[in-house]
């Protein structure tokens, strides 16, 4: 590997971050606050321990959440030591998991050629054996986030059955739902099957059970870094334990102050313990911020310091002050999305930033409905993240499906999916009998299936609807090669999947057919099955919707934070729980630092929430803030406009005919059409597109403009 130079690879380092960087033996806690460069941290460290003191890259395991993060750090590592590192044990904990899981998961009872079920497959298995216990199946999802919490804490269905035997309620214990836990876990291994739960607790479960398997690992990785360390879970914690081994070499980079995942198991106590359970661990803080102005620190910083849970750090800036948080009032929902609509189309017509330099964030889904229709109104382009991402699209799923199923005949969830799809007059009746079937005889569906066919008791029409089916599939697993591409084309070309879609579904299905030129079929299947919306890319020309949860990891120049109201932000359901109440009060810090210029808070005196209009008061988090923090923006109901807040505070304009959308005439520049109209009710001002000239921001005491 080429040797770099010690000083050349620090150089541009805070001292901090280089400390950080130098401390290699014993346990280290970064505490980065928001923006202060903790994925810079990750890959100069990795880099210093390659070239500077020869580790092989192989030797340093590094875990963070998501496989983009996961492929910026591998990125940043290649470029600054100018080599690959393709093979190294760099990616999310579910990736690294799956990868030990692969070559030992046969001492747990499964076979190597194991299959992931991602959240719509856990679901749907959830739903058939509440079906089959004639449970209401309307709740399965609060089975399955019940089932994930359990297992992000380590609780299969025996222990979980121990614990409540034991009359510790502690964990909700109801009969029903455990039946369900017992029979869910009893599928997947029939399935040969893990959910993303699995991959970590069985990982666990494998290293407890086999000591040489995890003494094999402590002495393959001399070095372990963690990213995102606020987020992990008590599974997460436990192996990130039981890897740093007797070295304890483990650096883990985190900012208790964007813990914000409690629902999902994340555990916050994992960084604020971190140093009891690691004796002698030294702890950076890196608190330079290269991301906001100092404004944006201040006010997050003065809301976040209320929380009594976490380590103290104080941000700071060298981009200077900056301009004042923008805080505006409205009536209700629908103004307030008009309202943001109309700031983010003056700054955009300023030609200071595009589309995608803006992003307005809120606290829950709902509020993407006004947002949108404010956004449409205005000709805003836009995106919603955190959406349906491109493996979730049914067609997607459906071929990817038979792509899984003929990898692993037991998938009975697969099965159930592509058995009927594209329509072949199997349905609910006849899946329902191959089930009941399956069971009696204590196979999976699909040898239930192919003794149908060659029964001689079977029904004549039954034997015919299964057995073309049975065919089929015995056809793809014919071709079944390691050119993915080809394999996905006779899916595609058998099934006659495409008469049954639209054009613009038939494309997707040809970008993931391009898309899989050179890869692996179980890495595929592993990465379809590992990726999530966060994966997503948010590069474009529009404006971003999402939830503050979506917004972590992510940065823009100018933010809008919608509904900054009790009951909202925070959520109702917080308020009466210290805990939750601190948890949203973090969620509020992640979303102002998110912005790197101009931050805008606006909240409704009305809103619609669960089909009621309910009066809403201002935020607490807001009596946090010192009133010097923020400029305050009322809007006055009716026959008055406002100007947009963007500049200074803002004040009452009345009716003007220079409306947006009126054809105007100037005397020098001719004809144009009117784009908005803004400013003090003495200097108003418009944005005129003129064909001559383009845009033109004019004053209307001075232009002589004449309305045609």
């Amino acid at each position: 590997m080429r040797s770099i130079n010690k000083q050349t690879l620090l150089k541009g380092l805070n001292p901090q971050q280089k400390d950080a960087v130098l401390r290699t033996k014993g346990p280290l806690l970064v505490l980065a606050g928001a923006g202060s460069g903790k994925t810079r941290v990750i890959a100069y460290k990795f880099a210093y321990l390659t070239s500077a003191l020869n580790s092989h890259p192989s030797s340093i395991l590094t875990m963070t959440f998501t496989n983009k993060a996961a492929e910026e750090m591998r990125q940043r590592i290649e470029k600054l030591i100018n080599k690959s590192v393709k093979g190294s044990w760099i990616g999310t904990f579910h990736s690294m998991c799956n990868r030990i899981l692969r070559k030992d998961i046969e001492k747990l009872g499964f076979k190597r050629e194991f299959v992931i079920y991602d959240e719509d497959d856990t679901c749907n298995l959830i739903r058939s054996i509440l079906k089959e216990f004639r449970i209401h199946e309307a709740i399965y999802k609060g089975i399955a986030s019940k089932i994930t919490s359990l297992k992000a804490s380590l609780i299969g269905p025996k222990k979980f059955l121990s614990i409540t035997n034991n009359n510790d309620d502690h964990y909700g214990f109801d009969e029903k739902f455990a039946r369900v836990y017992v029979r869910y876990q009893d599928e997947l291994k029939r399935n040969n099957a893990l959910d993303f739960d699995d991959l970590i607790m069985l990982t666990v479960k494998l290293f407890e059970k086999h000591p040489d398997i995890l003494k094999k690992y402590n002495n393959e990785f001399s070095y372990i870094m963690i990213d995102e360390f606020q987020d992990t879970n008590v599974a997460q914690y436990r192996l990130s334990k039981f890897l740093a081994g007797t070295r304890k070499n483990i650096c883990v980079v985190g900012d208790d102050d964007q813990s914000i995942y409690r629902f999902r198991g994340a555990n916050v106590e994992n960084i604020l313990s971190f140093e009891r359970d690691f004796p002698k661990t030294k702890v950076v803080r890196l608190e330079q911020n290269y991301r906001s102005t100092q404004n944006i620190l201040e006010a997050a910083c003065e809301i976040i310091t209320k929380n009594s849970l976490r380590k103290p750090k104080k941000l700071w800036s060298e981009r200077g002050e900056g301009e004042k948080l923008f805080y505006c009032i409205t009536n209700d929902e629908r103004e307030e999305a008009r309202y943001i609509a109309r700031s983010i189309r003056e700054l955009y017509l300023k030609g200071r930033h595009s589309y995608g330099d803006f992003s307005v964030l809120y606290r829950i889904n709902l509020q993407s409905r006004a947002l949108e229709e404010a956004m449409i109104e205005y000709s805003l382009p836009y995106k919603v993240i955190g959406g349906v991402s491109f493996y979730q699209r049914k067609e997607i799923k459906d071929i990817v499906s038979y792509l899984k199923f003929i990898t692993n005949p037991d998938d009975s969830i697969s099965l159930k999916r592509i058995i009927n799809c594209p329509p072949r007059g199997i349905g609910a009746a006849t899946i329902t009998r191959i089930e009941n079937e399956a069971r009696k005889k204590n196979k999976s569906l699909f040898e239930t299936m192919k003794h149908i066919t060659h029964s001689n008791g079977t029904a004549t029409a039954l034997k015919k609807k299964v057995g073309s089916f049975v065919r089929l599939i015995e056809k793809l697993m014919s071709y079944k090669t390691s050119d993915i591409r080809r394999i996905l084309l006779q899916i595609i070309e058998k099934t006659e999947y495409v008469k049954s879609i639209d054009e613009e579904r038939a494309e997707n299905l040809k970008e993931l057919v391009n898309s899989v030129d050179g890869k692996d079929l179980r890495v595929f299947l592993d990465t379809v099955a590992l990726y999530s919306s966060s994966d997503d890319s948010h590069e474009g020309d529009s404006v971003s919707l999402m939830t503050l949860h979506s917004a972590k990891g992510l940065e823009f120049p100018v933010v809008f934070i919608a509904g900054v109201e009790d009951g909202v932000l925070p959520h109702f359901h917080a308020v009466k729980s210290p805990e939750e109440l601190q948890e949203e009060r973090r969620l509020f810090y992640v979303g102002m630092t998110r912005a790197q210029d101009l931050l805008i808070l606006s909240s409704a005196r009305k809103r619609t929430l669960y089909s009621l209009i309910q009066k809403q008061e201002a935020s607490r988090f807001l009596n946090e803030m010192s009133p010097d923090c923020y400029l305050c923006i009322e809007r006055k109901p009716r026959r008055e406009i406002l100007a947009a807040p963007v500049g200074g505070p803002i004040s009452l304009v009345k009716f003007t005919p220079f409306i947006t959308g009126a054809r105007v005439k100037h005397p020098k520049w001719g004809v144009g059409v009117v784009r908005d109209c803004y400013g003090e009710t003495e200097d108003l001002k418009v944005m005129v597109n003129f064909s001559s000239v383009g845009v033109k921001r004019l004053s209307l005491r001075f232009a002589n403009l004449e309305k045609l």
